[in-house]
């Protein structure tokens, strides 16, 4: 990741303090609004993040997502898998739509943009049923 999307941003909220961002959050979030899209498959991301997927065992939630975050506003990347057949433009505007919603809903910051990206277009696999195995019949017991 770039050192300033390390960087730790605050919000003032009133005279009392202020609250706190990381922008792990803030990818989250949008990774998490970006896959209840109906028509993404899941969010893209480089082969860093589909080794850390394999080996770290618990689902990233900052895959395929960069986001830049000021202290009102954050900018938003993501790359997406879309599901074969899907119209590709009608998804991408619904992913910018729910993500930008998401963000300010949660944090109050202001998205100034959401990019999306295309990486792939994603075929379901055909689900092949496999025939149950039998559990071996027991013999008899002799008494």
């Amino acid at each position: 990741m770039d050192k300033e999307t390390q960087v730790i941003t605050d919000v003032q909220v009133n005279e009392t303090g202020k609250v706190v961002f990381a922008p792990d959050v803030v990818a989250t979030i949008a990774n998490i609004a970006a896959t209840q899209v109906e028509g993404v498959s899941d969010l893209g991301g480089g082969f860093a993040d589909s080794i850390s997927g394999i080996f770290g065992g618990k689902k990233n939630y900052t895959k395929g997502v960069r986001v830049e975050v000021g202290s009102e506003e954050a900018a938003v990347d993501l790359s997406i898998n879309v599901k074969y057949g899907c119209k590709i433009q009608d998804v991408s505007n619904a992913v910018q739509e729910a993500v930008k919603n998401q963000i300010e809903s949660m944090t109050g910051l202001r998205v100034v943009e959401v990019n999306v990206y295309v990486q792939s277009v994603t075929f379901e696999q055909e689900k092949v049923e496999k025939p149950e195995k039998k559990k071996p019949e027991e013999a008899p017991r002799v008494r």
